[in-house]
């Protein structure tokens, strides 16, 4: 039995940076047209419940791997009263179960008014699979459950791209989010002028690269999110543009008028806070609306990044140079911002698909 979901997550969050003081020396591919090749598949030993939910799949990506999600419906949802649909991306090393155990989303399923009409509360609650594969973050991160947001690939046509005469075949990751995006739109339950995504930590950097790459997601709001774009030892970042790259050093997005909001800590896990506010210039310097909200450990919220838990706008893969970007950071990144989950709802809420 899982006791204090989001205690659990803090404690083995901690326990693994005590254990390795150095970041991984990953080493780096040859960059392409969308940044890294795909990331390599690993072992994986966890487990998904989807407690008080619906475990839904197997379905095969393109790579063949069975792929599965959590569904948490309201009892009530119905092709006759179509209800928002909130997409929640897990953060890396965890699962989908980080809902029940480590969040406070189900809280508000039943009841929050999400579709902006009172006489359809609720909101269908969609958490795909992530897999174990190599990730370009510091050790014990090099590895594990999480998103590939390193192989930016996401045309929203969901087909191969054909580049110099090399095929570039989508991102299998964003595959499986549509595919069961789509599976429970096809429902009738689902109000398609509001379908949302959400998200912690790597499942943030896959939340914001995927919603930029998807105009049929109407907003995004995330919780604490490197950079999907440029963090840590990541050996091809990118420059986000809208139109056609000049390079291999830029990579164009498909959704111009999406509405963002990340809330993050200004103590962060390994120094991220200043890579999340390289992330918001990058995306309004090509006029993506982004709402930022910096928070204590308080989860109030104030004005800045906290510069002795970092200053390096690609954040801090050095324990020693930044021991407060892990261990004071590490504490904030494991728990969830449940004091400001009704405002991520409220964004929702206030900006459905236009």
């Amino acid at each position: 039995m899982i006791l204090d979901g989001g205690r659990k997550m803090r404690r083995m969050l901690l326990c693994c940076v005590a254990a390795v003081a150095v970041c991984s020396s990953a080493a780096a591919d040859d960059c392409n047209p969308f940044g890294n090749a795909p990331r390599t598949i690993v072992p994986d030993s966890t487990v998904t419940t989807c407690s008080g939910g619906t475990t839904i799949g197997p379905w095969p990506d393109g790579d063949g791997t069975p792929r599965h999600a959590c569904l948490y419906e309201p009892a009530f949802a119905s092709a006759a009263r179509p209800l928002p649909l909130v997409v929640y991306l897990h953060p890396s090393l965890f699962t989908a179960d980080t809902i029940p155990f480590a969040t406070n989303l189900l809280a508000f399923r039943d009841t929050a008014n999400v579709s902006g009409d009172p006489a359809r509360p609720g909101f269908i609650l969609l958490a795909p699979w992530g897999r174990a594969t190599t990730h370009f973050y510091p050790a014990p991160d090099d590895q594990g459950t999480g998103w590939d947001n390193w192989y930016r690939q996401l045309d929203p046509s969901g087909g191969a791209r054909i580049i110099g005469g090399l095929a570039y075949p989508q991102n299998v990751d964003a595959a499986t989010i549509d595919h069961f995006i789509a599976q429970e739109v096809a429902t009738g339950k689902v109000d398609t002028k509001r379908i949302y995504v959400t998200g912690w930590s790597n499942g943030s950097a896959m939340g914001f690269l995927y919603a930029l790459d998807r105009p049929q997601i109407a907003a995004l709001a995330v919780y604490s999110a490197p950079n999907p774009f440029r963090a840590f030892n990541d050996p091809c970042p990118q420059t986000p543009v809208f139109g056609r790259p000049s390079s291999d050093a830029q990579v164009r997005l498909f959704n111009r008028r999406l509405p963002t909001y990340h809330v993050h800590n200004d103590c962060d896990i390994a120094g991220i806070c200043p890579n999340g506010e390289l992330l918001r210039s990058q995306l309004q310097a090509i006029r993506i609306g982004f709402t930022d909200v910096i928070i204590n450990s308080a989860q109030q919220r104030v004005a800045a990044c906290l510069d002795a838990c970092g200053t390096n706008p690609d954040a801090d893969v050095n324990f020693a140079d930044n021991p407060l970007g892990y261990t004071v950071g590490s504490e904030n990144h494991g728990r969830w911002p449940s004091l400001w989950t009704q405002d991520m709802l409220d964004f929702f809420r206030t900006h459905p698909l236009r």
